[in-house]
């Protein structure tokens, strides 16, 4: 990316460099405003490809999937390389079009991916499955090589799961159960939410602690009010007026 500024005058190329690194460190946190930042990129550096694929993954983070196909073909032209290709074909998802996202999956580009690109594709063919209500194929799609190998790639969680949700929705329950353990035990930065699926089929539900104290302390103050109790040391405000009941000055209530 660096190296694709250089071909911008240095004070363009640091304020198209700032906006690339707001997208970068928003994307996942809040990509409403990593969108907003592709967007100058985009309108200082449009010829640059790296702008193209920052503002495509900024659309496609929220789910503007045709600006996002739109900005990915760009780059694809500006490049031309194929790694852009699963997302490509996963924006045709997004855009209803389970089709042509299949169709995408077949094409001479995906032998040219690398190992991390083909299973990402393999993912996309198998949610295109889903959407067209093929269930049965999308578990055959995901039967692969890479799903059986015990070693842990940066792709081993999120495929393992997408195998273990592919049968959860088929009925297959107790094989569903074993991959999501499986995905969680490969999953070493939380990529996936494999243990609440775990904890769901075992029928395990989590309270939170914060909100159960605060319906406890409600319900003992209901009981208080409800008996006359006053606690010691408190000021009783179940009768006349609060001490801070005053009436506001004009202009009171655009100050708070």
């Amino acid at each position: 990316m660096r190296q694709e500024l250089l071909s911008l005058p240095k004070t363009l190329a640091e304020d198209v460099a700032r906006n690339l690194v707001m997208v970068a460190k928003l994307i996942d946190e809040d990509p409403e405003k990593a969108y907003a930042y592709s967007r100058i990129a985009l309108r200082l550096a449009s010829r640059v490809a790296a702008v193209r694929e920052a503002a495509g993954f900024a659309a496609y983070a929220t789910q503007k999937y045709a600006e996002a196909l739109a900005e990915f073909r760009a780059a694809r032209r500006m490049t031309g390389g194929v790694e852009l290709w699963p997302v490509m074909a996963d924006c045709e998802r997004g855009l209803g079009r389970p089709e042509r996202a299949l169709a995408m999956a077949g094409e001479p580009e995906v032998q040219k991916l690398d190992k991390a690109g083909q299973v990402e594709m393999r993912l996309v063919a198998a949610g295109a499955r889903r959407d067209m209500d093929q269930l049965d194929a999308a578990i055959v799609t995901l039967q692969s090589p890479e799903l059986a190998s015990n070693s842990v790639q940066p792709w081993t969680a999120r495929l393992r799961y997408a195998y273990a949700d592919a049968l959860l929705a088929a009925g297959r329950e107790d094989e569903a159960r074993e991959w999501f353990a499986k995905a969680l035990e490969s999953d070493k930065d939380g990529s996936t939410d494999a243990s609440d699926r775990l904890a769901e089929l075992d029928g395990v539900e989590f309270v939170d602690a914060i909100e159960e104290d605060i319906v406890e302390e409600d319900a003992d103050e209901t009981g208080d009010a409800e008996t006359g109790d006053v606690r010691a040391g408190e000021p009783d405000l179940g009768s006349g007026p609060r001490a801070d009941d005053e009436r506001d000055e004009p202009g009171d209530a655009s100050e708070r």
